[in-house]
């Protein structure tokens, strides 16, 4: 990738494994046949070869053939001062394939949909914008207190949430 664009981060070299333990499709799966490892992790290189993490490719979002990433959102939306913690994740769409939810847990006041949106709208372009606010007391967590994506994206597929407006978050 060019220097400022969003890519996955391969490496290889002599620090790399071989292969997983008697798993070749675990293997195969990770290191390509040029002997690049894999990582999940989106980065950008900048002209000077230095990385920097931006997300994980498992939590990139296809909105009509367009790769969202996450971490950019959850970046401007933790800039507001009523959002204690936010989860940004893809839901499906029958159209577009994906949209945006934002799973928001408020802090002192709790800020209206369209304010959230004005709010990401000041700082990315549109189609960056979450279509669906969702506000929650808590969340799912892991053992390290790390908010389960896959959870959330579950129980909005069992209809357990009902998004707030403004609803067209483009």
């Amino acid at each position: 990738m060019p220097p400022g664009v969003v890519g996955e981060l391969c490496t290889r070299g002599d620090h790399l494994m071989q292969e997983y333990h008697e798993q070749p499709a675990a293997t195969a799966a990770t290191i390509d046949r040029e002997g690049w490892r894999h990582t999940g992790d989106l980065a950008t290189m900048d002209e000077r070869g230095y990385c920097q993490i931006t997300g994980r490719l498992m939590d990139m979002v296809i909105r009509g053939g367009e790769n969202l990433y996450p971490a950019e959102i959850l970046a401007a939306l933790h800039e507001h001062a009523d959002v204690a913690d936010v989860a940004v994740v893809g839901v499906p769409d029958l159209l577009m394939g994906e949209e945006l939810a934002a799973f928001i847990r408020c802090g002192a006041r709790r800020p209206s949909a369209a304010e959230l949106h004005a709010h990401v709208r000041a700082r990315l372009a549109a189609p960056k914008t979450p279509r669906y606010w969702v506000f929650v007391e808590a969340y799912p967590l892991t053992g390290s207190g790390k908010i389960q994506k896959f959870a959330l994206k579950e129980q909005w597929l069992k209809g357990e949430f009902a998004p707030a407006a403004p609803g067209r978050g483009h």
